[in-house]
């Protein structure tokens, strides 16, 4: 069942890049950029985290905090931060839990093959903890600076 714009965003605890427990409560009176993708290292994964990088300060000045999310081992997150420079935390979800609370948990096909993985997907959520905005099925190229001009239209004090 999926979270309908304008409920409480899911507040799963997921262990984080920088070794601690995190939760969206946590980031109470930022908008939250929590952003799914399927897997640490791969090209399209890689782009959009290195997207995600180079606007890392521009959200900063819309009180946006970015938080990926995939089914990766903490020691994998650590790699692909380092790797690529990433400013933003990382989250692991392992056992899928905050995947299936966002509805992102889908069956997916590749080369003829049905495997179970996330479906990228990219959630606003609100200063209150609030799903204001939702894009699934993400196509990367331009996707990043589209999630920033939804916050600078829509929730950033002037």
């Amino acid at each position: 069942m999926a979270i309908a714009i304008g409920e409480l965003a899911p507040d799963v605890e997921l262990e984080a890049s920088n070794g601690e427990k995190v939760k969206l409560s946590d980031y109470r009176g930022k908008n939250i950029v929590l952003y799914f993708y399927p897997k640490d290292m791969t090209p399209g994964c890689t782009t959009q985290a290195c997207d995600f990088r180079d606007q890392h300060e521009n959200f900063a000045d819309v009180n946006g905090v970015v938080l990926g999310v995939s089914p990766d081992p903490l020691s994998r997150h650590e790699k692909f931060i380092e790797k690529h420079g990433l400013p933003f935390l990382l989250l692991a979800d392992e056992d899928h839990k905050a995947a299936e609370a966002y509805d992102v948990w889908k069956l997916k096909k590749n080369f003829g093959k049905e495997y179970m993985g996330i479906e990228r997907s990219t959630f606003i959520i609100d200063q209150e903890g609030k799903l204001v905005k939702e894009w699934r099925k993400v196509k990367v190229k331009g996707h990043v600076e589209e999630a920033l001009e939804y916050i600078k239209e829509n929730l950033a004090q002037l």
